[in-house]
């Protein structure tokens, strides 16, 4: 299977940063272009004592997409230089971050998506989701899944 347009994801923790030479060196080994995507999550909140009224838009999230396009230009200049190809990069923001990947992927024409787990377990798992979990269910397109070990 030949790759055209590879989407690594990031949630900018080093876990989500563990296969960026990896998905690197397969983009340039297929000559495809890699884009990576940071997902600023989206936060509505219902009015304290009013649980029916309808949720507040999200806070302003500029300072979180400028720290986040921060943090991908600087991570594209390292895997640039150490893998020599072109590194695009993009943040958007979402309410469901499974949902954010799954739509950039559809509206980019995405052949691949590369997530890290951070291999939560247990009641962690259970309270905070698996964003990587759900990307697989979801997805029409392959994922390329990369576990983290702790290990560099």
């Amino acid at each position: 299977m030949k790759f055209r347009h590879i989407l690594l994801t990031t949630d900018l923790s080093p876990e989500s940063l563990h296969p960026c030479l990896s998905v690197a060196s397969m983009a340039k080994e297929n000559g495809a272009k890699l884009t990576l995507l940071h997902v600023v999550h989206e936060l509505h909140v219902v009015p304290h004592g009013a649980p029916m009224a309808p949720p507040i838009a999200p806070i302003d999230l500029s300072d979180e997409i400028k720290h986040a396009e921060l943090a991908l230009s600087e991570q594209r200049t390292v895997l640039a230089s150490k893998a020599d190809i072109e590194v695009a990069t993009a943040v958007v923001t979402g309410e469901r971050v499974h949902e954010a990947v799954l739509d950039y992927a559809k509206r980019h024409d995405i052949d691949l998506i590369a997530i890290a787990t951070h291999g939560r377990t247990g009641f962690r798992h259970f309270a905070l989701g698996s964003v990587a979990e759900a990307v697989i269910r979801h997805s029409k397109i392959p994922v390329l899944c990369f576990p983290w070990t702790g290990k560099e």
